[in-house]
């Protein structure tokens, strides 16, 4: 920790790369596969470029055995419905096991009462349920082929597990704000309270295409990450610095390294950990050209346009 966030203020405050130390924190991507067919999520949509499979328990057990000692956090999650991956809990279960603390995001319609007796077994620590409306219709507009009524009873199994065992992960329910859901911010509030989950969290909309998706953009400023006035831009002003590219990374499910989430179709790949081991990645020339450029130029960096780092609005 001491040598990462010495190494990233040294890079922020004199603009010149500096890197030493190993992750604290990674997202390991447990499958591209989804079952529902959002339409700002590439996974949805099916519109990636690289091949959509299911992370292996070998190669989760390679990235832990390579960096348990200094890794403190893992997010089960990049794109993707991690419950699909039929062995996902068992990765989860090895992380556990080396004291790592674990998360993930699901969108709850495979929170059987068996499966969410073994997801609180497993060990993981931080479970997010997407959840973008209170009624069918208004959930339906975004999570297309989903059904809110098993996400409430994916929610209503997932906590009646934790209490039976009482033990089990912090339960979130994420309500992304979008222009035809954010009429619903106090009716989600009350539900979050009815059905027992352990915090609620707003969350802003990522958009890609303004000209066919303006209407994705709520009114209300608070809620958007974006501002309607004249031509919609991003609020964040882009300075010329991002922590997340010192201390954290993506693996994708066949053991790409990407820099972060934002990166969606991993078009920005600095190695493969299938033929090398991560500390040879992590430090290669091109990793820390992508840094660089990041201290140099963030705006010109596609994927950084985008990015609203520090943007959630916890309720």
């Amino acid at each position: 920790m001491l040598k990462i966030t010495s190494s990233y203020f040294y890079s922020k405050a004199t603009g010149q790369n500096h890197h030493t130390g190993l992750p604290i924190a990674i997202s390991i991507e447990p499958t591209t596969s989804c079952n529902l067919r959002c339409p700002q999520c590439p996974s949805g949509l099916r519109e990636f470029t690289r091949d959509t499979g299911m992370l292996d328990t070998d190669l989760n057990k390679k990235i832990i055995d390579e960096l348990h000692e200094t890794l403190t956090y893992i997010t089960y999650y990049f794109q993707g419905e991690p419950y699909l991956n039929q062995s996902f809990l068992d990765m989860v279960a090895y992380a556990s096991k080396h004291n790592i603390y674990t998360a993930t995001s699901t969108n709850a319609h495979y929170l059987t009462k068996e499966v969410s007796e073994a997801t609180v077994r497993s060990g993981l620590k931080r479970l997010i349920i997407s959840i973008d409306g209170t009624t069918q219709d208004t959930y339906g507009k975004y999570r297309i082929g989903g059904n809110i009524d098993k996400v409430l009873a994916g929610t209503k199994n997932i906590v009646d597990a934790k209490k039976k065992a009482g033990y089990g992960p912090h339960i979130i329910w994420q309500f992304i704000v979008f222009g035809h859901n954010e009429h619903q911010i106090e009716e989600i509030k009350s539900l979050a309270k009815e059905y027992g989950v352990d915090e609620l969290g707003i969350k802003t909309a990522q958009v890609y295409d303004f000209e066919t998706n303006l209407s994705l953009i709520p009114d209300n400023e608070k809620y958007a990450r974006y501002s309607k006035t004249g031509n919609p831009k991003i609020k964040n002003k882009l300075l010329n610095h991002c922590w997340r590219l010192w201390h954290a990374c993506v693996v994708t499910w066949d053991g790409k390294i990407a820099p972060c989430c934002f990166d969606k179709d991993a078009s920005h790949q600095f190695g493969d950990m299938r033929v090398s081991n991560f500390a040879d990645i992590w430090k290669n020339q091109e990793y820390n050209a992508f840094r660089k450029l990041v201290l140099q130029s963030r705006k010109n960096i596609d994927i950084c346009k985008n990015c609203t780092e520090g943007t959630k609005i916890w309720a």
